[in-house]
């Protein structure tokens, strides 16, 4: 059976970039994604404006230029969900859904980090009936109606002004008195006048019969229940790493980020770590693309070792 020098699991912005380090240090690598159009959350992204020499971009565009660019330099990509790792050995075995097993002497995991849910009566009900993760996505359905955003990061921000451009109304709804959005974003926000933010709130209910029709809201200070009408709402309140693969054997901090230095180096050898799933302290696709090409440089020291 073939053994690969190295499998990067996950084709974000840190598993592209990996892949083009890889390509350049002619590894014999493959990337490894499990859905069908690769480019992890960023391709959720409507506008990407801070991603150095490439303004005003968007995700998907950006994320095509990662895959091209790996593509060009001979990296093998593979629709495939890994179910299983074995890495106790010096050759690892990668276990696939479609019963594949793959064999390698070194593993990237750049599976990132998945959107959290609000966990409040009717989210799961209407999922995909107006309750949505991703606004670039899901925006259109709610051309000229009234939508509801939760959240006050910058995903929520880009959100509520991207929704803006369609909706009639946008509701900001957020849980503290103050944005932790990039400050140019919250003057996007503040100033538009399709955009009403409703301060020291959360919502505890999501209702409709075949699709949401309104959200209950308190607000933390006065928990008084009131019922906001609304064709839909996008829930925008951070994310949790998708590190479910090697649990209990990775470390990982108190989030589940796994723990590995700028050189993606984690406590199991031969394993490396880099994107969102890493623990640090900014997550952009500048910091997720540096991580996959630290991640190469540690895979072409342990591989020169072995």
């Amino acid at each position: 059976m073939k053994i690969y020098d190295l499998v990067i699991i996950g084709s974000g912005p840190a598993g592209m970039s990996a892949a083009i380090y890889a390509g350049r240090a002619m590894l014999d690598a493959v990337l490894l994604e499990k859905e069908y159009m690769p480019g992890g959350q960023v391709i959720q992204t409507y506008e990407v404006d801070n991603y150095p020499g490439i303004p005003k971009t968007n995700g998907m565009e950006l994320s095509d230029k990662f895959a091209e660019h790996a593509k060009d330099l001979g990296v093998e990509t593979m629709i495939a969900e890994v179910t299983e790792i074995q890495a106790e050995q010096e050759i690892k075995e990668i276990y696939l859904k479609n019963g594949n097993v793959l064999k390698t002497k070194t593993i990237i995991l750049a599976t990132g980090a998945v959107h959290r849910r609000l966990g409040v009566p009717g989210e799961m009900k209407f999922a995909g009936m107006g309750v949505s993760y991703c606004a670039t996505c899901d925006g259109a359905f709610f051309r000229n109606k009234t939508a509801a955003v939760v959240g006050g990061g910058d995903v929520a921000l880009e959100d509520a002004v991207f929704l803006s451009r369609m909706c009639e109304k946008v509701y900001l709804i957020h849980r503290r008195d103050e944005l932790r959005g990039a400050k140019i974003l919250q003057d996007q926000v503040i100033n538009n006048e399709k955009i009403e933010i409703l301060w020291d709130t959360i919502v505890t209910e999501i209702e409709g019969e075949n699709k949401v029709e309104a959200i209950h809201i308190q607000n933390v200070n006065n928990p008084v229940d009131k019922v906001l009408k609304v064709d839909g709402i996008f829930i925008a309140v951070g994310t949790k790493p998708a590190s479910e693969l090697l649990k209990n054997q990775l470390e990982t901090d108190e989030q589940g980020y796994i723990i590995a230095g700028e050189d993606g180096i984690t406590n199991i050898p031969g394993i490396f770590a880099g994107g969102d799933g890493r623990a640090k302290n900014l997550r952009q696709v500048v910091t997720a693309a540096a991580d996959g090409a630290n991640c190469v440089h540690s895979v072409e020291r342990y591989l020169q070792k072995i």
